[in-house]
């Protein structure tokens, strides 16, 4: 063995022991500004430079909102099975490889998550949705999530907060998703029954059968900024009425100009804000009749 193999073997044995995590920086995908990882999660997953709200899975967001230390301190609301592919749908794949898939690279059963859990001492059920599960998309377990989470609510006589993100219903599942939108407002009237607040929080994006049903029929209305919030896609609708959109249509804070949002609160200011708004509607909350 020549000394130039054995240098040779002897610096790779060096390099691979100095391997370079593969997770160490973080790319903003709004300015591309590379971030050390660490820093952007202390930063709540917002880019220090642009501002950009980045999504976020359950996990982080129960630890970003609720109160306790280790990821925050919360009980998950337990949600009923549903049929899987009741459908046998395929379109490139089968559909219950696609479910498969968002489940190995989510940890997670279903686009909802739902968690019991107290934000600054006031108790609330908290919903939130996974964009990184199939788009967010709404299908029969996002349905039964939704409603397991309201019905939890008014068990505890507590509020719910839902934070959205989706690309609308889930075609795979066809009218069974889009029967989620008339379930879910059902859940929504029997927590009004209750007397009990329902506050969305407009993440982005939220769009489609999600914005038609539940994401718009708060008693607050809260939104991330920058967030895409809409029911069609911008082309289509120019396509279809033939006018050039206004700059920053269907963002956060063109809905907010527009009285489709009631605020657009800053992630850092998130749990603070929602702990004084629940707060305050369950101080106006009429007394429980004996």
């Amino acid at each position: 063995m020549s000394w130039l193999t054995r240098t040779r073997q002897q610096l790779t044995g060096f390099m691979s022991r100095r391997e370079t995590p593969d997770n160490l920086w973080t790319k903003c995908r709004a300015c591309g500004t590379m971030v050390y990882t660490r820093e952007y999660e202390e930063n709540l997953s917002v880019c220090p430079r642009c501002d950009h709200h980045e999504r976020i899975g359950p996990k982080t967001r129960f630890a970003q909102v609720f109160d306790g230390d280790n990821g925050g301190d919360y009980t998950t609301v337990a949600v009923a099975r549903v049929a899987e592919d009741p459908l046998k749908f395929r379109d490139q794949k089968r559909y219950v490889d696609r479910l498969k898939a968002a489940k190995s690279a989510t940890g997670e059963p279903e686009a909802m998550t739902v968690g019991d859990g107290r934000i600054n001492g006031v108790r609330a059920i908290v919903a939130v949705q996974n964009f990184a599960f199939m788009g967010g998309s709404m299908g029969m377990g996002v349905g039964e999530a939704f409603l397991a989470g309201a019905r939890a609510a008014v068990a505890a006589r507590a509020p719910f907060v839902i934070f959205t993100a989706a690309g609308g219903a889930r075609m795979q599942e066809g009218i069974l998703s889009l029967m989620q939108m008339p379930r879910t407002t059902v859940g929504i009237s029997e927590l009004k029954e209750a007397g009990l607040p329902y506050v969305v929080v407009l993440t982005d994006p939220t769009t489609g059968g999600v914005t038609a049903s539940y994401a718009m029929l708060g008693d607050i209305q809260i939104a991330e900024p920058k967030a895409l919030i809409g029911f069609a896609g911008q082309r289509v609708i120019e396509q279809t009425i033939r006018e050039k959109l206004p700059e920053g249509f269907q963002r956060a804070e063109y809905l907010l100009d527009h009285g489709m949002l009631d605020m657009v609160v800053h992630r850092a200011e998130m749990k603070e804000t929602l702990a004084r708004v629940l707060g305050l509607l369950m101080a106006r909350r009429p007394a429980r009749a004996a």
